[in-house]
């Protein structure tokens, strides 16, 4: 995708659509409820983001859910929309907190073959915290992208957010990971994103 660029990319530890997976974790329509400190519409609006980028991108996805028959509900529909494949092969879990420790669930992104994960969790409490710490305990680089989560309340965002970067997560925003990936807006894929990211900022969205 980078032409004579690719290789340098890499080398400076750089997320590629070619080295990177997007892993979403938990998007279910009664869990999405959780979330107290930031708008959940906006949570998810940012989570279906990343998954057009990545379809775009022709990056792996993988989604999972917990106890779909419960509380918790299916996975929110507008993520079933924008990857009808990632939905069909998402891992139901039956009530394993870390999703790192269900091993049809790490089985799934270690099968993806990319050591570079972009992450979110629906709540960033309990849902993105676990496995992203797991994730960099067994060796992979995590960008968990903050703005595509949120908690019940702010200490418990604080709180996380202090213990994910003490153990090696790296923090991003929605727009950051998606920039990062594209790298040139001249390409195709590039004029076809910063459409999209265009498309939800907020001066634009009082314009029309």
């Amino acid at each position: 995708m980078f032409g004579e660029n690719k290789e340098k990319f890499e080398m400076r530890g750089q997320f590629t659509p070619d080295n990177s997976a997007l892993v979403l974790i938990d998007y279910q329509v009664g869990t999405l409820q959780l979330i107290r400190n930031v708008s959940s519409d906006v949570s998810l609006r940012n989570a279906v983001m990343l998954v057009k980028a990545a379809e775009r991108l022709k990056m792996p996805i993988v989604f999972t859910t917990s106890q779909e028959d419960q509380i918790q509900g299916p996975l929110a529909p507008e993520l079933q929309h924008a990857s009808p494949a990632a939905f069909k092969a998402r891992v139901k879990r039956v009530g394993i907190v870390n999703a790192w420790s269900d091993p049809r669930f790490s089985g799934a992104v270690e099968g993806t073959g990319r050591k570079n994960l972009i992450m979110g969790g629906v709540t960033t409490d309990i849902c993105l915290i676990f496995p992203s710490i797991s994730a960099v305990q067994l060796g992979f680089t995590v960008q968990a992208v903050i703005d595509a989560s949120g908690s019940s309340y702010d200490l418990q965002e604080e709180m996380s957010r202090r213990r994910m970067e003490q153990t090696g997560v790296v923090l991003t925003t929605t727009n950051t990971v998606i920039a990062e990936l594209v790298q040139d807006w001249a390409t195709p894929a590039g004029m076809e994103l910063v459409k999209l990211l265009v498309a939800t900022a907020p001066m634009m969205q009082t314009a029309n």
